[in-house]
């Protein structure tokens, strides 16, 4: 459905934010259009000794701050206009944190599901020898996404590094810390999320010690969003979901154990002790914060209206759409961006590549103290920026980001 297509919601969201800064038409029509589009279609042999062909795509959106920054995804549902979406929202996102970064963002259509290890391999390393051209720690830095890891990243790394002769970790972020990954980088997402979620709460007055709290999404970012809230601020979680389906208690769940029980039958469902709750009734329940840490549209003009939350914190990218984004507002529900609420893993990122660039590592303490200062001064820009303009707080963010693009692209100029 056109209304659902990510990129036709990135552009209009583009749009809502220029009326709000005055911006110019022409500069408007430079950040709706992505700067540089890969297709590639690769074979992979097979286990079984077949050749399989896969397409891929890499994005790159806009570089006017600086190289470009963003994830790739392996998923069977990847599309052109999905990878492009994102690669706008990583330019806005970058730019929000005030990262010396653009936007990019890549994808393969497969399924990994149904890949062995070795397939798995041969795919990523045959993927990024044919991006290979137009990424780089100059260029553009790849980073894990949906269904791609560590592990996924150390591939990349070392295809590419083998291609040019030398080491070169700085390609990629998101790495095994020995061979040049941080410290912090694989809890950043969650961490961020929970940093921007207690400022947020201080700001309106609201206790997050017993706060209840339901979060959409167990993966990386959501499990740990929740771990964080419930350990180091008190906070009571009482349902979670995957997408096999989620599981609620009103008097709240043990994270320890919920993630014990997934990590032995591989899902949060059939947990002793709670209630089987569907992800769509999950949206709806009566909680002080709604953590959708899924995937894109889950909040939609059809429930929108039924958000009991009063904070939403957008630890998935584009879980929100527009329409919705109206209805919420008009409901006094406040909306924590995904540019600014799930911005923790690239600002990490952002860390991991400067210390590569260095070859100087921080410990753990530095590297999280480092992303609560950044994270806590981006909401509070965020929030005032919202505030001055009497808007949400996502075209309160996208007013800051648009603006921080546009000003770059103005002082470089159109070359030649």
């Amino acid at each position: 459905m056109a209304e659902n297509n990510p990129f036709e919601i990135a552009k209009k969201q583009i749009d809502i934010v220029a009326k709000v800064i005055n911006l110019n038409d022409g500069v408007r029509d430079i950040l709706k259009s992505p700067k540089r589009e890969l297709t590639v279609n690769f074979p992979v042999r097979m286990d079984n000794g077949d050749y399989k062909v896969f397409t891929g795509y890499r994005v790159q959106f806009n570089m006017a701050r600086g190289p470009c920054k963003g994830g790739i995804r392996y998923h069977p549902q990847v599309t052109l206009d999905e990878v492009r979406a994102l690669s706008a929202w990583m330019t806005w996102k970058c730019s929000v944190m005030n990262l010396p970064y653009g936007g990019a963002k890549g994808g393969v259509i497969c399924n990994p599901k149904q890949m062995s290890r070795g397939e798995l391999e041969r795919l990523t390393r045959r993927f990024a020898s044919e991006i290979s051209p137009i990424i780089g720690p100059e260029i553009d830095v790849p980073a894990p996404d949906v269904y791609t890891d560590s592990q996924t990243m150390a591939w990349i790394m070392d295809t590419y590094s083998m291609q040019k002769g030398y080491s070169v970790p700085g390609v990629v972020t998101g790495k095994p810390i020995a061979i040049g990954g941080s410290e912090g980088r694989g809890e950043a997402t969650g961490r961020g999320c929970m940093y921007v979620i207690r400022e947020a709460t201080k700001r309106q007055g609201m206790k997050l010690k017993g706060a209840t709290v339901a979060v959409q999404g167990f993966g990386n970012a959501g499990s740990v969003v929740a771990h964080l809230l419930e350990e180091e601020q008190g906070a009571k979680i009482v349902a979670v979901s995957d997408s096999k389906g989620g599981i609620y208690n009103k008097d709240g769940l043990s994270m320890k154990k919920v993630m014990e029980h997934k990590n032995k039958t591989g899902e949060v469902s059939g947990f002793p002790g709670a209630q089987k709750i569907s992800n769509e009734d999950l949206l709806k329940l009566d909680v002080d914060i709604l953590v959708p840490a899924a995937l894109e549209n889950q909040i939609t003009n059809k429930n929108a209206s039924q958000i009991k939350a009063k904070l939403v914190a957008e630890a998935a990218n584009g879980p929100t759409t527009p329409e919705a984004d109206e209805i919420l507002f008009k409901n006094k529900v406040t909306v924590l961006p995904d540019i600014l609420a799930n911005a923790g893993g690239v600002t990490v990122s952002y860390f991991e590549w400067v210390q590569d660039l260095q070859g100087f590592f921080w410990p753990i303490e530095d590297v999280n103290s480092k992303l609560e200062a950044v994270m806590s001064k981006s909401y509070q820009a965020v929030a005032d920026s919202a505030e001055k303009y009497g808007v949400n707080n996502r075209t309160g963010a996208y007013a800051i980001a648009v603006d921080r693009v546009a000003t770059a692209i103005r002082l470089r100029g159109i070359y030649p």
